[in-house]
């Protein structure tokens, strides 16, 4: 099982997630077309929800 962290990369889709807040019951993630895009959308969610979204998507490795 993967451990949700505060600056993870998700790609689903053509679509990209990156946790901009993590706290215990709630993450609020920007929404963005490519990994270094400055320009997104901010939304927040339960962690439920967050995990029910990125269902199938992949983490994107740092490097």
């Amino acid at each position: 099982m993967i451990q949700l962290q505060q600056g993870q990369l998700w790609k689903k889709g053509d679509d990209f997630l990156r946790i901009v807040v993590w706290e215990r019951l709630a993450i609020q993630y920007k929404l963005t077309a490519s990994p270094d895009s400055a320009e997104g959308t901010l939304h927040d969610v339960s962690k439920k929800e967050f995990c029910r979204l990125i269902k199938g998507a992949e983490l994107v490795q740092d490097e």
